[in-house]
């Protein structure tokens, strides 16, 4: 898959969740709806998160970091997009439940960080092999 369509793919996507997220956020009464209702919103807001992050972060990369292939780019700031949106939907179905208080997101930025510096580390041991 080309770059351009990627973007292409990846953008249409993004607004196709971000659409969802409108249309649960209008039709949908959390009171009445149950889990089902709040599990739609929760999946449409952490998809439409990624999308935006994964595009945002991969525009910085492509603007900062030219001498980088294209497809590292696009793989890195796809996991950070989904770790960054992964926190914040944590964080709001936390603040849902009343259970978001300073230590639960330490902790969850501690977890996602040790991810982070795993995947960064086996990054590393495969360039070296190389």
């Amino acid at each position: 898959m080309t770059l351009k369509k990627y973007l292409f793919l990846m953008t249409t996507a993004t607004l196709v969740c971000w659409g969802a997220l409108a249309l649960v956020l209008v039709f949908v009464n959390p009171y009445t709806a149950g889990i089902v209702g709040m599990i739609f919103f929760y999946i449409a807001l952490f998809l439409g998160l990624l999308g935006i992050f994964s595009i945002i972060g991969f525009v910085f990369r492509f603007l900062f970091k030219r001498n980088e292939f294209a497809y590292n780019q696009v793989k890195t700031a796809f996991r950070q997009g989904m770790m960054f949106a992964l926190l914040l939907t944590m964080m709001f179905i936390l603040q849902g439940a009343r259970l978001l208080v300073w230590w639960n997101i330490i902790l969850l930025i501690i977890l996602l960080a040790g991810i982070e510096y795993v995947f960064i580390i086996r990054e590393q041991g495969i360039k070296k092999s190389d």
